[in-house]
């Protein structure tokens, strides 16, 4: 995806890349309107034109948006750019992915079960409301500066009983 820095996208002003995944690119943006900082993800521009790639991530802006749980990444915002990119704005975390810590070799056995615990009581409130995750990894798990554990990326997600978007 071409560099978008300086663009305006709705209400976000895009800054700087944070990341890109299998699905989509995240961008750090500032809300103009309410002035923070948010992370906008865009489906990659390689997907753009795969209806079920854009019914998947779309999918998971409204999967995610359902579950209001400490340990669960809120989505704040779902939009489309006049040119078709689809996006999702999300609360800008200051931490680091699961994956980091454990690279570094730095986790105890007791923060492990402090960390486990809460992606436990995430899905445990997705589950109740018939949400199975499918793509629980490290990469897929944020730890904010304040110790918590948010759960990232529902773009795999199934309604318990649903069929599709697989």
């Amino acid at each position: 995806m071409p560099s978008m820095i300086g663009e305006k996208i709705g209400p976000y002003e895009i800054l700087e890349p944070l990341g890109e995944g299998g699905m989509g690119v995240v961008y750090k943006a500032r809300d103009t309107r309410l002035d923070r900082l948010v992370a906008l993800k865009f489906l990659s521009q390689s997907l753009q034109a795969d209806p079920s790639a854009e019914a998947r991530f779309e999918h998971e802006a409204k999967t995610a948006s359902s579950l209001e749980h400490p340990n669960i990444c809120t989505i704040q915002d779902l939009g489309q750019t006049p040119d078709g990119r689809k996006w999702i704005a999300m609360p800008l975390y200051e931490g680091y992915p699961l994956d980091h810590l454990l690279d570094a070799g730095k986790l105890t056995a007791d923060r492990a079960s402090e960390l486990v615990l809460q992606v436990a009581e995430g899905l445990a409130k997705a589950h109740r409301q018939g949400i199975v995750h499918r793509d629980i990894k490290p990469s897929n798990l944020f730890l904010t500066e304040d110790g918590l554990v948010k759960i990232l990326d529902f773009g795999l997600a199934k309604m318990a009983g649903s069929e599709g978007l697989t």
